[in-house]
């Protein structure tokens, strides 16, 4: 299994976390008391079901083996393990940033991810 996992976030707030030097979460994360993070099975599926429509996204790359025991991959939608970080991510653990921008066809598009 790869140690990339991925997060959707809105443009301004991971600007913000790159001001602060790390990331705290979205406000549906700080809600749930951990970070939402996908596998690259799973990115296009939460992006469709969490992001339909919204421009302005950034996709953030992780190397997960980077962030210890606080990243839990815990049961989810349709009962698949779902990456979940337990406290703030620490940018040094941050692989890469890309735009996530929608297509003609109204869905986001993807650069190409590890281990799909």
């Amino acid at each position: 299994m790869s140690q990339i996992i991925y997060k959707i976030v809105p443009e301004r707030l991971w600007r913000e976390a790159e001001r602060n030097g790390s990331f705290a979460g979205a406000p549906i994360d700080v809600a749930d008391g951990f970070i939402h993070f996908s596998t690259a099975g799973q990115a296009r599926e939460t992006a469709a079901k969490h992001f339909a429509g919204q421009t302005g996204l950034l996709l953030v790359a992780v190397d997960g083996a980077k962030l210890g025991d606080v990243l839990k991959y815990e049961v989810s939608r349709g009962g698949a393990l779902f990456p979940h970080l337990y406290g703030p991510l620490d940018l040094n653990a941050v692989v890469w940033v890309q735009p996530l921008p929608l297509g003609t066809d109204g869905l986001h598009q993807f650069p190409a991810l590890e281990a799909e």
